[in-house]
């Protein structure tokens, strides 16, 4: 399981530092954007669900002029880098609370977005019934995430050396889809894209996945520091002296509002409606 205050501190601790390697990020946020483009919407209230430093709520800004777009965060370090990156004429506010239980009234907003915010999450239920109970009737969530085939490299590079956990477990595309339509949520569409990450160096990844926070945050690891020796271990396995790559599952979706949720029943999608994208875009870290 993920430690909340652990999070918290260690995205606290990345805020200063976390637009240097946020490069999945902003591929998935354009991914994001790009969704919702065939979509008419013209919302009044954005709710930029795990905002960081505000990026995705900028870009979100820039496509809906007149909205006024809240930024959410468990991090108050990453939010005050968020309020002095926003434009000075923005109609903007900004929310430190937990996105499994939000501050606000039912049906308050008209868009909800979540950019890499499902992977802090070992159950993302709570954040999808939160989502739809204040996401008005009609009003749309859209979400980038990672699926479970991503980081799969540094995951086998671990298992060469211990059997504790390392990598954040991410959520199946199908699971997401059977849990947005469980909390109530209607009409989930959801696609996946592959994008291959190429390093000259395990240092270089380790030093952007600090930058961001995804160093192991898992309450359940290890108690004290890792060992010299399997650590070095590790990074053998993993590519030690040489370039690697490393291949991660985008997961994107969206669905609707659909007001007060309907007792009882069983919900179900049918995972053959559900599209696949196959391109794989490259990104070299040098």
């Amino acid at each position: 399981m993920l430690s909340l205050c652990d999070t918290r501190r260690r995205f606290d601790r990345a805020a200063a530092v976390f637009d240097e390697a946020d490069f999945v990020h902003a591929v998935t946020r354009e991914g994001l954007l790009a969704r919702l483009a065939p979509l008419l919407l013209e919302p009044e209230r954005v709710l930029d669900l795990g905002a960081a430093t505000g990026a995705t709520g900028r870009l979100v800004r820039k496509r809906f002029r007149r909205a006024q777009v809240v930024s959410l965060d468990l991090s108050h370090a990453m939010l005050v880098r968020a309020r002095k990156l926003k434009p000075w004429f923005a109609r903007a506010a900004f929310v430190q609370a937990d996105a499994g239980r939000l501050p606000f009234a039912d049906a308050t907003f008209d868009l909800i977005v979540a950019n890499q915010l499902l992977p802090w999450f070992p159950d993302p239920q709570p954040v999808f019934a939160e989502v739809a109970r204040t996401l008005r009737k009609g009003g749309v969530f859209a979400f980038a995430s990672l699926g479970p085939d991503s980081l799969r490299e540094v995951a086998r590079a671990w298992s060469a050396v211990d059997d504790g956990e390392h990598v954040l477990r991410f959520p199946d595309m199908h699971d997401i889809g059977d849990g947005l339509v469980r909390a109530g949520l209607a009409d989930p569409v959801l696609d996946v894209d592959r994008l291959a990450v190429s390093y000259d160096s395990t240092d270089r990844l380790f030093d952007d996945l600090t930058r961001v926070g995804g160093r192991n945050t898992l309450s359940g690891r290890a108690p004290g520091l890792t060992g010299r020796r399997r650590f070095g271990g590790m990074v053998d396995a993993l590519g030690s002296g040489g370039r690697f790559e490393l291949d991660l599952e985008l997961v994107y979706g969206h669905c609707w509002g659909s007001g007060p949720r309907p007792q009882g029943g069983n919900f179900a999608i049918d995972a053959n409606r559900i599209p696949r994208r196959h391109s794989k875009p490259l990104l070299n870290k040098n």
